[in-house]
């Protein structure tokens, strides 16, 4: 199950860096490629305003 990036996000750029497939987009709001998504949860453990959580 890939995560995802909710409206909370605000583009700081933490989760880029701690992802280690490269699965995430800049944007206004940032998202993740749920193809290259790995599911490690790396990107939500760093992100700073819990914008980051499994899909459902």
């Amino acid at each position: 199950m890939a995560y995802v990036i909710s409206d909370d996000c605000i583009a700081c750029g933490t989760c880029i860096d701690e992802c280690p497939v490269g699965a995430i987009s800049e944007g206004d709001k940032y998202s993740i490629d749920p193809e290259m998504c790995a599911d490690c949860g790396t990107c939500a453990d760093a992100c700073p305003t819990e914008a980051i959580h499994p899909a459902e």
